[in-house]
């Protein structure tokens, strides 16, 4: 059986035992997690969701949190301005093994389901207390001395 999973905003086509690199995600090592973006289930009797499969899910272990290879963007100025610059980006993945695909159940595994590391910080942001900083008090400055005439 696969399925056709959404996350990162990309599509994969996993089935049990793959070893996949997505977009980075919010967990560690060993971890277990649950995508439940399904868009299709095939297999036996194919299901095509609109937009999702509901019930369905992929379950993974995290393997590792690694980055992708160097990306080079070179920018070169022409003519008259001698300029170039070199950018280079290595983006954060995580690896993953899917460990299991469910046509059905996924809402009673138990598995945490898999969240984006924005996703995550945006949460933490809603959920957590303004932190309450009182800067310190200026010190007030003495006033001058009035400038006294010298005749």
């Amino acid at each position: 059986m696969f399925a056709v999973l959404k996350t990162g905003g990309k599509q994969y086509k996993v089935q049990a035992g793959d070893v996949l690199r997505v977009e980075k995600l919010d967990a560690i090592a060993g971890q277990k997690i649950q995508f439940n973006d399904i868009l299709m289930v095939g297999g036996d009797k194919p299901v095509i969701g609109v937009p999702f499969v509901k019930g369905a899910a992929v379950q993974a272990e995290v393997i590792d949190q690694i980055k992708g290879e160097k990306v080079i963007h070179f920018v070169k100025r022409r003519r008259k301005h001698s300029s170039q610059r070199t950018k280079g980006h290595r983006q954060h993945l995580t690896l993953l093994r899917v460990t299991e695909v469910l046509a059905s159940g996924a809402e009673k595994s138990g598995v945490a389901a898999a969240t984006g590391t924005a996703h995550a910080r945006r949460a933490a942001h809603n959920n957590a207390p303004a932190p309450v900083v009182e800067a310190p008090a200026k010190p007030k400055r003495a006033p001058k001395a009035a400038a006294v005439a010298t005749e």
